[in-house]
């Protein structure tokens, strides 16, 4: 009997060690359903939410302006207090099925630790949103959910068609696939796990916190704007001290935007920098990925399950 208990527990303990991987996709947005915009960091007036607004409604969703929107405390949308409370509303909200925040910056750290996931875990829902928005996808995805890396409310009126349609895609719960050239600085191979990452800048500043993101066995995605060549060099440098880097299974590279440069120059481009630090690891790597700061920027679900294929010829990203 004591033996059938240990063997009870033991499968019971590796079916878990198994399904700990796992995030949950929130449920797929339907005709009618409620999108939040919400400001979690640099502030934002009501004015330029039109395109965004415009858009939301053609694909039959209904929207709902947030309190931080249009607040006003030195850069940031408001208090600390005031956008916490606005995005624990519209995470506590069971009418709302996706928060898109409205742009980056700086401030989202600032509140992460002021929210209480308790009815998100209940009545998950897709978070949209890049660059200081990593700071709300590796938490997420460390509490067990995916989330949306994609265009914000601020750039849907500079976005391309293809931005625009792969985020419905995302949302409706329709299969998501890229294809592009492969970069001549790319690493050839295949590999499959889960997708994580976003902006290297945030993923840096998290290290240390229950925010960090998790390298295991993951695919990473990296992208960044307007840094110092030599920032990213330490970035990487330290993420690969810390053990991030030794254990993935492929890394994609987006858009390293407006690099800059000192007098002295570092003597390598951000892509360069980051194939040193990989170097050595029998893993697939592509470069100029259509993801970042950039206006063709197409939307990831971190948190799911990916393949990607690094051949000669072509690149495919593909999202389970």
């Amino acid at each position: 009997m004591r033996l059938s208990i240990l063997i009870f527990l033991f499968m019971m303990s590796a079916t878990n060690a198994q399904n700990q991987g796992k995030k949950i996709l929130p449920p797929k947005l339907n005709p009618g359903d409620t999108v939040a915009i919400v400001a979690t960091a640099r502030k934002n007036i009501t004015d330029n939410l039109k395109p965004a607004i415009k858009l939301l409604e053609s694909w039959g969703l209904k929207v709902k302006i947030g309190s931080s929107i249009g607040l006003d405390y030195n850069q940031l949308a408001g208090t600390d207090q005031q956008r916490a409370a606005d995005l624990q509303e519209q995470f506590d909200n069971p009418n709302i099925k996706a928060v898109w925040c409205v742009r980056g910056g700086y401030g989202t750290v600032r509140i992460i630790d002021k929210i209480d996931f308790t009815a998100f875990k209940k009545n998950p829902k897709w978070l949209i949103g890049f660059s200081d928005v990593t700071v709300l996808h590796n938490h997420l995805n460390n509490l067990g959910f995916a989330s949306i890396h994609g265009l914000m409310p601020l750039n849907v009126a500079t976005a391309s068609p293809a931005a625009v349609e792969s985020l419905r895609k995302c949302l409706f719960g329709q299969p998501l696939q890229y294809e592009i050239p492969t970069d001549s600085e790319s690493q050839l191979g295949a590999a499959e796990g889960e997708f994580v990452g976003g902006n290297l800048s945030i993923l840096y500043s998290l290290l240390g916190s229950v925010s960090q993101v998790n390298c295991d066995n993951k695919i990473l995605f990296l992208e960044d704007l307007d840094e110092y060549l030599y920032h990213i060099d330490r970035m990487l440098m330290n993420l690969k001290r810390c053990g991030c880097l030794s254990k993935l299974k492929g890394v994609v590279v987006g858009g390293m935007t407006k690099m800059k440069d000192n007098e002295v120059p570092w003597g390598k481009n951000a892509n360069q920098i980051v194939a040193e630090h990989l170097e050595g690891l029998n893993i697939p790597v592509v470069f100029d990925f259509l993801a970042g700061h950039i206006s063709d920027n197409r939307a990831l679900i971190l948190g799911a399950h990916a393949k990607l294929t690094v051949s000669k010829d072509k690149t495919v990203l593909r999202f389970d």
